[in-house]
């Protein structure tokens, strides 16, 4: 089923539009920034860790998952705690998209139905990917690089699948954004819902790259389980663990405001698609340098500037 937004697309054209120009500066200096002063040991460790410590109530990295209904309890509150990793930090980007699909049919009520309906849709496109690869993975096993500990060149290869599957999600992150803030031409201008389907795909992607540490130990126990459903309802249970914040944040806006955020959004599309297009560049360019420039500079390919607290 197609949703038709009612809104003007932004031109297709950016010359001359100086809007247009900051959106994009904006985004890849923001994302270039964020490259430089991302810390992966304070995100996925301080953050991560002690977040899954603290819900599961013991150590969640050394402890060993005892039985089915541990390792789909470890799958959710590990994805949960694994919100604010270098691979999850794109779901702010989905805001914006999520509030203009929310608007796709001209209905600006703020009811709960079509606040839930785009939230709805992004998690399909999201457990789409993340099912089938929890699934796949499982039949794999030790064949795929992320559960592998050989190396080439000196670089794990879990590391180089991670680099090429955030490299790709990246670009397709920038194609949205520039395409979002009318640089080039908008595919989804008119289908508002496929851009939430294809986001929350790219969300779902993450796990394909993933090298944080908790998620390792839970795609280890499911291919140790020999089970592709437990797979499936691990990777699920991560993925839905990960947008669990932004999702009720998203929520809760629209409830406290009643629906005035849906509102205004239908009012001045063209502001989000800006924001939203910014957002979705710096992350886009994040993941691109992050992965394919400052990781591969920690093994010796080429080179990246370093921060006092990364060394």
């Amino acid at each position: 089923m197609t949703l038709h937004a009612q809104h003007t697309p932004l031109p297709v054209t950016g010359t001359g539009n100086r809007s247009q120009v900051v959106a994009v500066v904006l985004g890849v200096l923001g994302g270039v920034l964020l490259a430089i002063l991302w810390s992966a040991e304070f995100v996925d460790t301080v953050i991560g860790r002690n977040v899954a410590d603290n819900m599961l109530g013991h150590d969640a990295k050394g402890t060993a998952i005892a039985g089915t209904a541990a390792g789909l309890a470890f799958a959710f509150v590990s994805g949960l705690a694994g919100t604010f990793t270098a691979c999850n930090i794109a779901v702010a980007a989905t805001v914006g998209p999520l509030t203009q699909a929310a608007t796709a049919r001209g209905k600006h009520t703020g009811g709960l139905r079509m606040m839930l309906r785009p939230a709805a849709w992004f998690m399909l496109g999201m457990l789409a990917v993340s099912v089938t690869y929890g699934f796949v993975g499982v039949l794999l096993g030790d064949r795929l690089p992320q559960l592998s500990t050989a190396t080439s060149g000196g670089v794990p290869v879990r590391i180089i699948q991670s680099s090429v599957v955030f490299g790709l999600v990246g670009l397709v992150l920038i194609w949205l954004g520039l395409a979002a803030s009318g640089v080039i031409r908008d595919v989804f201008a008119n289908r508002p819902v496929g851009r939430v389907v294809l986001l929350g795909a790219l969300v779902g992607g993450f796990l394909v790259g993933r090298p944080y540490p908790l998620f390792n130990k839970l795609f280890h126990w499911a291919a140790d389980t020999h089970n592709p459903l437990y797979g499936a309802a691990a990777f699920a249970l991560q993925s839905l663990g990960n947008i669990t914040l932004v999702v009720v944040v998203y929520l809760l806006i629209n409830l406290v405001t009643r629906g005035r955020l849906v509102t205004a959004v239908a009012r001045n599309p063209r502001r989000v698609a800006l924001i939203s297009g910014a957002l979705l560049i710096a992350l886009g360019v994040f993941s691109v340098v992050y992965w394919d420039v400052r990781v591969p500079a920690i093994f010796g390919i080429g080179w990246f500037p370093t921060m006092p607290y990364n060394n």
